[in-house]
């Protein structure tokens, strides 16, 4: 396996590996933070049309942010399919080029058919094609590094969504284009970076044609999946903190606007920079110091899991409650570092127990069921906000982070062993 991973590589330079990483880093800052920009701006599309907005109902502004998601679910496995079998390099192309044009029609869009067709359709099935080739990519070229790699990798959705955040706010509030401006310049400027795609990045065979043409099945690739009790439990734990990032990231702005009378420009900003600063910081540790640890203690992945699951969930609660918006930047700060423990090996920890040649398939298995269950966040939480508030909506999210800690808590203590595949262990 090793052979054929060196085979696949070796007609690219070792600094390459990094280089996939930036034009990666790119990809999926726009990725991200075009998936932003509905969140910042959701006030003014939910204005009366004769404020520029298209006079859309709390659970009608919801139900779009649902469709997308459930979009992405449904399509993100075929994604991964795909992943293991088709050229990479064309499968990203394909998605950056059909999100940017989503999100730029978004932009363009009438009423509420319109935004589920271009928000919730087009652009859920671009999107939904990036992950999988991505991971799948990057984890063959970074065999040692590749906690490091992925963490520097999710950096780029906390800065896309950060930057996204603000710029979105405060061009929908200056432009004369308000909402639609920002899904405008945000869908061009992706539609070119395909283009930077095309021409840098390089037509990488996947690994197992690197060495051998066999070809894998799709009952052996489900067979091998399903046989692994620790990727299936990553998989429910995930769903719990999807539910939580899709409600957070589509209510928070209105939340802020609502309790503290923000601005769009200062809600959709202040709603994640502290959030993913620190979340920075997090990614970037956890990242470091479980590749440092990974070969003298197998576990340290699901580990860094549980922590970050399980020491978030009471700042998700407290940053509802307090009366300073300050209390609540902190609590959103400390919800923010302990995702980014998460984040740091989400999928490192996938791979520790599913062998290469299935992991782009594992992959998208695992963020379509994540999506399909997050799916339901937005349009619930839309529904708690006009029975008891938007604090207890978004307050409510704890427990789901709560549940995800428990269940790979039970994935590490008793079936990681048994499914371990961690190449640093076997090497």
């Amino acid at each position: 396996m090793g052979q054929d991973r060196i085979a696949a590589n070796e007609q690219v330079p070792p600094s390459y590996k990094w280089q996939l990483v930036g034009l990666l880093y790119v990809a999926f800052f726009l990725n991200q933070g075009n998936r932003q920009i509905y969140s910042t701006v959701l006030t003014q599309i939910k204005a009366a049309a004769d404020a520029g907005g298209l006079g859309l109902s709390d659970v009608q502004a919801g139900m779009v942010a649902s469709v997308f998601t459930a979009c992405y679910g449904l399509c993100v496995p075929l994604a991964g399919f795909l992943g293991d079998r088709l050229r990479r390099k064309w499968q990203l192309l394909f998605s950056v080029l059909i999100f940017s044009i989503g999100t730029l029609l978004t932009g363009l869009s009438g009423g509420l058919v319109a935004l589920i067709l271009f928000y919730g359709v087009v652009f859920g099935v671009g999107e939904a094609f990036y992950y999988p080739p991505a991971t799948s990519l990057m984890s063959q070229f970074h065999e040692k590094s590749r906690a490091t790699a992925f963490s520097i990798h999710q950096t780029a959705l906390y800065v896309g969504i950060m930057f996204s955040g603000y710029f979105s706010g405060y061009l929908s509030r200056t432009s004369s284009m308000q909402w639609r401006a920002p899904f405008v310049l945000f869908g061009a400027v992706g539609i070119l970076w395909s283009l930077v795609l095309l021409i840098f990045m390089r037509d990488t065979p996947n690994q197992k044609t690197a060495g051998s043409a066999a070809r894998v099945t799709v009952r052996e690739t489900l067979s091998h999946i399903l046989s692994k009790r620790s990727a299936l439990l990553l998989a429910l734990a995930f769903g719990c903190m999807v539910y939580v990032d899709v409600g957070f990231k589509t209510w928070t702005p209105t939340f802020l606007i609502e309790k503290f009378g923000f601005t769009p420009e200062k809600a959709g900003f202040s709603a994640v920079f502290f959030h993913f600063v620190c979340a920075f910081f997090g990614v970037m540790a956890g990242g470091r110091l479980t590749d440092r640890l990974a070969a003298r203690r197998k576990t340290i992945r699901f580990e860094a899991n549980i922590l970050g699951l399980l020491l978030g969930a009471p700042f998700i609660y407290l940053m509802t409650r307090g009366s300073s918006e300050w209390f609540c930047f902190a609590m959103l700060g400390l919800f923010g570092f302990f995702r980014g423990i998460y984040d740091s090996n989400l999928f490192a920890s996938l791979f520790d127990v599913i062998k290469p040649q299935y992991r782009a398939t594992a992959t998208g298995l695992m963020l379509s069921f994540a999506f399909l269950v997050g799916s339901f966040s937005p349009t619930m939480l839309g529904y708690l906000k006009s029975r008891f508030g938007l604090s207890f909506g978004l307050a409510s999210l704890s427990l789901s982070y709560l549940l995800g800690g428990v269940i790979i808590l039970i994935a590490c203590t008793l079936f990681f062993r048994k499914d371990c595949e961690c190449e640093e262990v076997k090497a």
